[in-house]
């Protein structure tokens, strides 16, 4: 499916002039989408129209209609978002805007997630369950006032459910999906999920609950043989293994909340445990005696396994209002080694050591309501982050200073206070300063500032600018990376400096509503450019090419987009698009790329269907993602340069149907994912110079898949 974007841009461009232009009816019913409520960068909970940032918001609905079980399931059909699937790795990683996770910051309930690298940011999206989840909010550009170093591109804030509307709610789920084609029931092919949760409303004051979600995903051969595979007289070229590698994952969570009038605490639990599976494609021989020849490969597990804790205190003190958390987190990764005998079916020589930790301690709090004056707030704020971990070698880099200890632990700290402010001017214009100071352990102290600006106009406009600093800290990998021998030159940097990014933004919204319709038009324009950008790249050429991360990117992307919701009667259809210039200017001494802005686009939309008198809802996602151009470092000869790599456009496209049975005690969810049966994308480098066009391609999916959810709810 293709999609002009010559005509698709002043189409909906002039649509929104049209709209926002209208005369506002006056509201008969009460409006939902304004009393949506926010808390992600916002002083205290208030309202979207109120909120001085952009908000987008993601339901529990949205979530339900598209049976997403991880966040990664979610966030594909999503402007400006694009998920960045690792097969070889099992994991899924998300880019918005042209910069990877390194760039956004992930956060349930405010606080951010530990991973491989650090805090908050190049978070697993698989590794993020949904069964528990009340809304996801997601917010553009640079946040680093409220939410510290690298929410330079922007931030998601998973809100989890802390309340029920009945004395128990217990649901139980169980989730048949095929992977592309590839299915059995239960095991071997496909993907399984079964998942339960216990909530219970003590009294008042007291509120619990608890769940758990069984993922198992038996991995996707896409051409590949497989566990049991040894050679193909047919296709001599067909290897053993996966495409995408088979896992096994567990989640578990337990909340327990109390609050009696301005007092509200509570303590979040999960638990998660992954088990990757990775089949060796080099299959060898050995004799043995009395059996004959065996083929055998050397075949590796790999578990992850993380604890997270988190307190949350909300009340008043001395007429102040204070809301603080404390969390501890910790990841850590273990690698099992063993050769596999594939005709028999065994395993020996099983060695298992760890390979990367992570242990992060972290603490935030917010003093607010020093004024008591209606419509303005002041907020004063702290965040104490204390990061100790390690990577070895088993990850295809050395934590390492001199000489290859492989379990050289390194701390990372820093100590952060912030201060940030809302004040009405007028009755429609309302201004948010706000500015952070960070102390840090390994780097020069950093600080980030913000400015938000809002005016309500006539006619139902809102119109909101705003600019925001904020700065990205180097992480493990690119500080301590160390992997020299006789073939490999690559490491890390512990003299690299902090990236500042800094973002503009200005929007204008228009909201209309009628007894029987809400209509939501938006345009925005963006701008963000980060310095000091950090890149591996090569360094020198002889007596070997050596890699090494250094300081030597300057990026910078603008961006227009538009976004239409309309919810009339039992319909609720959206529709956007955004178009992205990004240019990078990369010296490494020894090459210097192209700075010109290369330009990308992206088409979304959604219809929603509700039929009341059959209690069921039709759901239909797509999303086209343009063309992407990028200069990158090409080192396959003596004389590295950068040269044009493109990588085709591609859409996504979800349907479902939801229908609920025996007064919505079940619900019953079929549907399809990636209906395109989009598997790979080609990556393509454009001829020239010495170098002849080459082409590559990219595992993006695992085609058309299909799946059936059943949910059985009881309410008490």
């Amino acid at each position: 499916m293709q999609i002009s974007i010559r005509v698709l841009v002043p189409v909906l461009l002039l649509y929104t002039i049209h709209t926002v232009a209208q005369e506002t009816v006056a509201d008969t019913i009460q409006p939902a989408l304004l009393n949506e409520v926010v808390v992600t960068g916002q002083i205290e909970p208030q309202s979207i129209k109120k909120s001085v940032f952009n908000v987008r918001v993601i339901s529990a609905e949205d979530i339900r209609r598209q049976a997403g079980n991880n966040l990664a399931d979610v966030l594909n059909q999503y402007l400006n978002i694009i998920v960045q699937p690792q097969s070889g790795e099992g994991r899924s990683t998300v880019s918005m805007f042209g910069l990877d996770g390194q760039y956004l910051k992930v956060l349930v309930d405010n606080v951010p997630l530990v991973s491989d690298t650090g805090l908050g940011n190049n978070i697993d999206l698989t590794q993020i369950n949904l069964d528990d989840i009340e809304r996801i909010e997601i917010i553009e550009g640079a946040m680093g006032v409220t939410h510290g170093a690298n929410a330079v591109s922007g931030i998601i804030n998973i809100i989890t459910k802390k309340s029920i509307n009945n004395k128990w709610e217990i649901s139980a789920t169980v989730q048949e999906e095929t992977v592309g084609d590839e299915y059995k029931p239960f095991y071997d092919e496909g993907r399984h999920i079964q998942a339960l949760r216990i909530s219970h409303n003590i009294n008042d004051n007291w509120f619990i609950s608890a769940g758990a979600n069984r993922n198992s995903f038996e991995g996707y051969l896409g051409g590949f043989g497989g566990r049991e595979f040894t050679n193909n007289p047919n296709n001599p070229a067909q290897q053993r293994g996966y495409s995408w590698l088979p896992k096994e994952q567990v989640f578990s969570n337990a909340l327990v909340r109390y609050q009696k009038g301005n007092i509200r605490v509570f303590y979040r639990f999960e638990h998660f445990d992954e088990n990757i599976d990775f089949y060796n494609p080099i299959i060898l021989s050995q004799f043995v005696e009395g059996t004959g020849i065996l083929r055998y490969a050397n075949d590796r597990r790999y578990f992850t396994e993380k604890f997270y804790h988190h307190l949350n205190a909300v009340g008043k003190l001395a007429g102040l209002d204070y809301n603080v958390s404390v969390s501890h987190q910790k990841q850590q990764r273990d690698v099992e080694q063993f050769r596999y005998y594939i005709q028999t079916d065994t395993e020996e020589q099983n060695a298992t050591q760890p390979y990367q930790e992570t242990e992060v301690l972290h603490s935030t709090g917010t003093l607010t309501n020093f004024i008591k004056k209606e419509g303005f707030d002041f907020q004063v704020g702290y965040e104490l982050v204390n990061t100790y971990g390690y990577s070895s070698a088993l990850t295809g880099n050395f934590n390492d200073d001199n000489n290859g200890d492989v379990n050289l632990n390194k701390r990372l700290e820093n100590y952060d206070v912030f201060t940030a402010a809302e004040a009405p001017v007028t009755e429609r214009f309302s201004i948010r300063p706000g500015f952070r100071y960070s102390f840090q352990s390994k780097f020069d102290d950093q600080w980030a500032a913000s400015m938000g600006l809002r005016y309500l106009l006539n006619k139902g406009y809102e119109a909101r600018l705003s600019y925001g600093r904020s700065y990205r800290t180097p992480n493990y990998e690119e500080l301590y990376t160390y992997f020299v021998d006789s073939n490999h030159n690559l490491q890390g940097n512990p003299e690299l400096d902090p990236e500042s990014g800094h973002s503009i933004e200005a929007s204008l919204k228009k909201q209309t509503f009628t007894k029987d319709l809400q209509l939501s038009n938006s345009i925005t324009a963006g701008f963000i450019s980060v310095s000091d950008r950090i890149e591996l790249a090569v360094v020198a050429t002889f007596p070997q090419f050596q890699y090494r991360y250094i300081n030597i990117d300057s990026y910078k992307m603008w961006n227009l987009a538009t976004t239409h919701q309309l919810r009339y009667k039992d319909i609720d259809a959206k529709v956007g698009v955004s178009v992205t210039g990004i240019s990078r200017a990369i010296n490494t001494g020894l090459t210097v790329s192209d700075d010109k802005y290369l330009t990308t686009y992206q088409f979304n939309t959604s219809i929603g269907y509700t039929i009341p008198k059959w209690d069921t809802q039709l759901s239909f996602y797509y999303k086209h993602n343009g063309r992407q151009q990028q200069y990158v470092q090409d080192s396959s000869l003596s004389n590295p340069q950068f040269i044009l790599n493109e990588i085709e456009a591609f859409g996504l496209m979800d349907a479902s149907v939801r229908k609920s049975f025996f007064k919505r005690s079940l619900d019953v969810t079929l549907g399809a994912r990636n209906l395109l049966d989009v598997v790979n994308i080609q990556s393509s480098q454009a001829a020239g110079g010495t170098h002849s066009a080459g082409t590559t391609n990219i595992l993006m999916g695992y085609g058309r898949s299909y799946f059936l959810k059943l949910t059985y709810n009881i309410n008490i």
